[in-house]
């Protein structure tokens, strides 16, 4: 698989983490997005580490929340 093409995979769970997250949970796409991109975990999914880019994208948005309720308290 070329590096383009994993990009545009990575790219496109992004997209669907985050629309989960909003969905999941009622807040708009762009704290989603916020919610997202200053999580660990999407560093950790960058990297590939613990093949989480394996795990759902609910699973991945759960944990992301949890994440966020975790450092905001």
């Amino acid at each position: 698989m070329s590096e383009d093409s994993k990009q545009i995979i990575k790219s496109n769970q992004c997209a669907r983490i985050i629309l989960c997250l909003s969905e999941m949970y009622n807040i708009s796409i762009d704290e989603a997005t916020d919610m997202y991109y200053q999580s660990e975990t999407a560093n950790m999914i960058e990297e590939g580490i613990a093949d989480l880019h394996c795990r759902s994208d609910k699973y991945l948005a759960e944990e992301i929340w949890g994440e966020y309720n975790q450092t905001s308290n």
